[in-house]
This record gives C-alpha cells, structure tokens and sequence, in this order.
C-alpha cells in the first residue's frame, strides 16, 4: 500500500505541538506527508516544521503565501531552508509572484545545496462556491477561474496546483505535463458532513479523476481512532489505484 500511502498528507490542523506530535507518531506509518497550516503554525512556529522533519516526516508547509513578489520569494527562500517538500502561494498574486518565487527557490536550493520543494498554487480555495465567488465581484464559474489560474501557475514554473476535486479533469485537460501536480483538499467520505468545505468528493472518487495528493483533516483527526480512519482512506485509495491500472 506504499503507492497509496505516499498520496495521503494529514492536515495537522490542531492548536498545539503536542497534539501534533501525537498524531505525527500515531501516523506517520500510515501517511506519506503532514501539512502544516495556519493554525499550526501560528501556535507553534516554524521549530514544529523542524521537529517533524527531524523525526522523519515530510511536511507539507500550507501557508499559501499571497503578497508581494519580494515578499513572497523571500518566503520561499525560507521555507526551503526549513526544508519542506511542498510550499503553496496563491496564484492570484500574479505571474510575477509565482515566477519570482520558483525562481528564487531553484536559486537557493542549488546555491546552498538543499533540497528543491515542490512550489504549488492555490487555485480556489474549496469553501468558495459560484454565489461565493459573485460575492466578490467574480462572475465566472469556479471551474473557468481554476484552469485559468492553473495555466498561469504552469507557465510561471510553478510545479503544480492545489485544487478541489470536482475540477481536476480541466486541469488536466489544460496543462498537459503529467509532472504538473495536483493536491486535492476537500477529501470527505461518503456519509460525512462537508462543514464549510463545498466542491469535495470522496477519495477514491478524487484519485480516479487524477489527483497526485489527497489532502484530509477532520475526517482522520476526529475520528475515534485516526489510525485506523488513515488505513481505511489509504484502503479506498488503493482501490481507486488498482482499477486505473486496470482500465490502462
């Protein structure tokens, strides 16, 4: 199940390190990454990021960096050193972001002789929605804003998006590369409540349409026992995996 595995992150989105620590060494047998968000982040730092590293884990830093281009290169420069996988920027912040940012990041990993992160863009977050989107003045629909937003993200350099489920067939039908990564929140299961996410589907359903990474957190993190709700997705990814190696 190691194929399966590898495509699962954890969202560590709890209040403390401890917590996090907990549920880090509860899973990190069952899971190939642990996203660090906000919440996290902004309770315990960046030395949660280097203690989950130093113990082994691949973090997945969920900051989605949205400022200048100065701004946000200079954080790309710093979540490389911290040595994460992956870092996301939104892709709203323009070409010039995105470019600057890849491009600092290739300038530093090789300079100082660390390893390349994966630089993805948040396309549209998944509590957005069509009557979310006119809201804020936006009148097309979210999957025309989504591969909009992904075609500039591959032509910026960047290594891939994160969006939802539902538009990862426009994706993929507008950037061709098969490296172009897609990391996919919004990961229910199929009796569950979406709270305040609104574009999501079940996993299995995410990973036959093409997703690279399955983002969850609520439905492992409050569960009874997140181990085993980790297996059990990880179980219904392997699934979605074996028939598409049937049907190609």
């Amino acid at each position: 199940m190691d194929a399966a595995r590898d495509k699962l992150i954890v969202a560590l989105d709890v209040d403390s390190a401890h917590r996090a620590l907990d549920l880090f060494d509860a899973l990190r047998e069952t899971v190939g990454m642990f996203k660090i968000g906000s919440q996290l982040f902004t309770a315990a730092g960046p030395e949660m990021v280097r203690q989950i590293i130093a113990r082994g884990g691949r973090v997945f830093l969920d900051l989605k960096f949205h400022d200048i281009p100065n701004t946000v290169a200079a954080a790309g420069i710093e979540a490389t050193r911290l040595g994460v996988s992956i870092f996301n920027v939104h892709a709203s912040g323009g070409a010039e972001m995105m470019t600057r940012t890849a491009e600092a990041v290739a300038e530093i990993a090789t300079r100082e002789a660390l390893a390349r992160p994966k630089v993805i863009a948040v396309t549209l977050l998944t509590s957005l929605d069509q009557t979310s989107l006119e809201q804020i003045g936006i009148n097309d629909e979210p999957r025309s804003v989504v591969t909009r937003l992904a075609r500039s993200a591959a032509d910026c350099g960047l290594d891939g998006v994160v969006a939802s489920p539902h538009e990862i067939d426009f994706i993929r039908q507008t950037v061709s590369s098969p490296e172009f990564l897609i990391v996919t929140p919004g990961i229910r299961s199929g009796n569950e409540a979406t709270d305040d996410q609104r574009r999501t589907l079940t996993a299995a359903e995410a990973i036959r349409a093409g997703a690279d990474y399955l983002v969850v957190g609520r439905p492992i993190l409050n569960a009874d026992d997140p181990v085993d709700a980790a297996k059990r997705i990880s179980a219904e990814i392997e699934d979605a995996l074996l028939l598409l190696n049937q049907r190609s």
